[in-house]
């Protein structure tokens, strides 16, 4: 789930070889907890606690180059609550990642430290290859594992070999793989090409999108920006291989959201939807020529995703530009994900 409060509820003890794990996601723009019950011999995992909180962390990085004390003390106070529940869980295993607004700061020492703190451990502030293999592992997990416990998502029918756009704050991820099962570790990491380039909704939101709603002339040179980082991208990932388009990330889960007309944010109606490119241009052209009152009033729309939306969503459409798909596949499983399965089954990214 990318956008809501919460779902699920703390069962008792994890199913006979399953193993509860807790794992925490810091962003640029928000800060993720799961905890889940895995099952690496039936290939399931079985959502405990998702929770999903606006931090900003990542607020005026790309201008000065530090995390900002008052984004420091937001992510400390929803870190405590998520170590509470932590606890409460009794996890057998934790493991918080952090990506580039903390790949970017100056001051990222100060970060760890708060995090060993209130955690317990440090948060692993991860490259881009590595963020971009466990959000491939986890928006393809269900599909590519043939375990018993397997069931393709009904109407899915995602052909490998996908590439996975994770769309975020600070930047996004490309990654192009097929099918990982059997693989592990540095053998799996092998099996994919990833890059991951700086044009995330909140980096470009602050370095063009500053009128609201955004002029004609910012919006061609955020266009410009995303652009130049695909046509990059591209030159290390070869995105004319991919049959199956994934997108990732609270940008492509709302766009799909609004394509899709729901009243209010549903995440079992956006998983897996197909959403085709003129529907994606369509709703990233209505947002940009939005005000934020306006954007706000949209049904699906998380308070925190208002400002930042219509830069996301532009991000989303220009991929599909670029690079010829018809449609994109909106996946409410990605990096938090990921970074569950890589606690019982060795994919450590």
């Amino acid at each position: 789930m990318a956008d809501g409060a919460g779902r699920g509820g703390l069962a008792g003890r994890p199913a006979a070889g399953a193993v509860r794990v807790a794992a925490i996601d810091c962003g640029t723009n928000s800060l993720r907890l799961l905890v889940a019950d895995v099952d690496p011999h039936q290939a399931t995992l079985a959502d405990q606690v998702r929770r999903m909180e606006i931090v900003r962390l990542g607020q005026g990085v790309d201008a000065t180059g530090r995390l900002a004390p008052d984004a420091l003390a937001r992510t400390f106070g929803v870190l405590e609550e998520y170590a509470r529940i932590v606890d409460d869980a009794s996890a057998s295993a934790v493991r918080m990642v952090a990506t580039s607004a903390t790949r970017d700061a100056a001051n990222s020492a100060e970060f760890v430290r708060g995090v060993r703190r209130i955690l317990g451990v440090p948060p692993e502030v991860l490259t881009g290859d590595q963020e971009a293999f466990l959000s491939f592992t986890g928006a393809t997990a269900e599909l590519a594992r043939r375990g018993p416990g397997y069931h393709r998502p009904p109407g899915a029918r995602l052909a490998p070999p996908y590439l996975v756009v994770d769309i975020g704050g600070g930047s996004t991820e490309f990654v192009l793989g097929g099918d990982l099962a059997g693989l592990a570790g540095d053998e799996a990491a092998a099996a994919l090409v990833a890059v991951s380039v700086d044009i995330g909704c909140v980096r470009m939101t602050e370095r063009h999108l500053r009128s609201d709603p955004p002029t004609d002339a910012e919006v061609a040179a955020a266009t410009a920006d995303i652009d130049a980082a695909i046509t990059a991208a591209t030159a290390r990932v070869p995105a004319d291989r991919a049959r199956t388009l994934v997108g990732l990330a609270g940008s492509v889960t709302t766009v799909a959201g609004i394509a899709l007309d729901l009243p209010g944010y549903d995440a079992s109606r956006i998983h897996h939807a197909r959403i085709q490119a003129a529907q994606v241009h369509a709703v990233s052209r209505m947002l940009l020529r939005r005000t934020r009152a306006q954007r706000r009033l949209i049904g699906v729309m998380h308070p925190g995703r208002v400002d930042v939306i219509g830069a996301g969503a532009l991000v989303l459409d220009r991929i599909l530009a670029r690079l010829g798909f018809a449609e994109v596949v909106a996946s409410e499983h990605d990096i938090l994900d990921g970074i569950a399965w890589s606690l019982v089954d060795g994919h450590a990214g």
